[in-house]
């Protein structure tokens, strides 16, 4: 029951993404909605109410916020993130997606194959990250954190 039932980017304010970027996050949403692993810590002060989850990740006074409710969208948390440990691998993943969508379109296999491979280095760092900076407030596994930083990144999308 650990999970996210739900999930929905706060889009306001942001640039229209591209096709490529909107293709990114669709494919993010429909991975971690198949399978993710998603979790609130407990707490002395308070119950914890189980999964599943929705959540609502935004960008709000330039922080990353995920607000996360029950199935029944009872808000049980919220948390703030900085965005400065994001900042450099967001930027680093959009140059290697931008060569890697380039490359699709130009090269041949063995030259994307590299490419891609540089690509999910860089993703997993980022996902990397986030687990780093969701410790004490959500577990997620690496998977459920590689398809989140997808999502940071559409947040930062323009």
């Amino acid at each position: 029951m650990n999970r996210i039932c739900h999930i929905e980017i706060d889009e306001k304010g942001l640039a229209r993404p591209t096709p490529e970027i909107e293709q990114e996050r669709r494919v993010a949403i429909y991975d971690l909605l198949e399978e993710n692993s998603f979790a609130l810590p407990a707490r002395q002060d308070r119950v914890t109410p189980e999964g599943p989850y929705r959540v609502l990740l935004a960008i709000r006074e330039g922080r990353l916020v995920f607000e996360v409710a029950t199935e029944d969208a009872e808000k049980v948390a919220e948390f703030h993130l900085s965005l400065g440990p994001f900042r450099q691998v967001v930027k680093d993943y959009f140059q290697i997606c931008e060569s890697y969508f380039d490359a699709v379109k130009r090269l041949p296999p063995s030259q994307i194959e590299a490419i891609d491979m540089a690509r999910r280095g860089i993703h997993n760092e980022g996902a990397s990250i986030l687990r780093e900076r969701l410790d004490g407030k959500a577990q997620v596994d690496t998977d459920t954190a590689r398809r989140l930083f997808t999502l940071i990144c559409v947040l930062h999308w323009g």
